[in-house]
């Protein structure tokens, strides 16, 4: 049977349904492409009448280390269920990142909560200078040259999120042409 098939040509529906599987393999691929970090677990109790229910929630930091960053907060009564939650929220909720080069656009401050951070571009070969949250947030990113300082509060998760908020203030030079009406010289 499979030489009576051998010759003969395939139909445009089992073309498409090909590419269309092909599409999806090549999909699933570059999601795994993706690094996943765990930036912090913490760990909830709930005192009830037989003992203590635990919770966790866990802060997840997911890139591809080309300009694409992603966060999630994953809450469940296991560890390993918040971890898997946290990394299918940041998977959903990725952002682009506006660089030049290896470093960012511009310098930028942000806040989120008691947390303020600033985050200045670099010049080649100074390496990510961050601590905490903020270098998971930056390394998979894709920079790779930036200046960055935690002002306020230390809390990893509002941390984190500040740093994405500083992420989405970003600006390219042509964004900021185009918004200003003037054309690129």
């Amino acid at each position: 049977m499979a030489e009576q098939n051998k010759g003969r040509m395939e139909s445009s529906e089992e073309l498409s349904g090909a590419a269309l599987k092909a599409a999806a393999l090549q999909a699933e691929d570059s999601k795994d492409e993706l690094e996943e970090r765990v930036v912090c677990v913490n760990r909830n109790s709930k005192v009830v009448k037989g003992g203590r229910n635990f919770s966790f929630s866990a802060l997840v930091v997911v890139g591809d280390h080309n300009g694409h960053v992603g966060i999630g907060f994953g809450k469940a009564n296991e560890n390993a269920d918040a971890i898997r939650k946290g990394g299918e929220q940041a998977r959903k909720h990725m952002l682009a990142v506006p660089m030049n080069g290896d470093t960012i656009t511009h310098r930028v401050e942000a806040s989120f909560g008691g947390a303020k951070i600033m985050i200045r571009p670099a010049s080649a070969g100074t390496g990510v200078i961050a601590g905490g949250g903020m270098r998971h947030v930056l390394e998979l990113a894709g920079i790779k040259d930036v200046l960055a300082k935690s002002l306020g509060a230390k809390n990893a998760v509002n941390v984190v999120k500040a740093t994405v908020e500083a992420i989405k203030n970003l600006r390219t030079r042509e964004q900021i042409l185009e918004k200003r009406g003037v054309k690129a010289l």
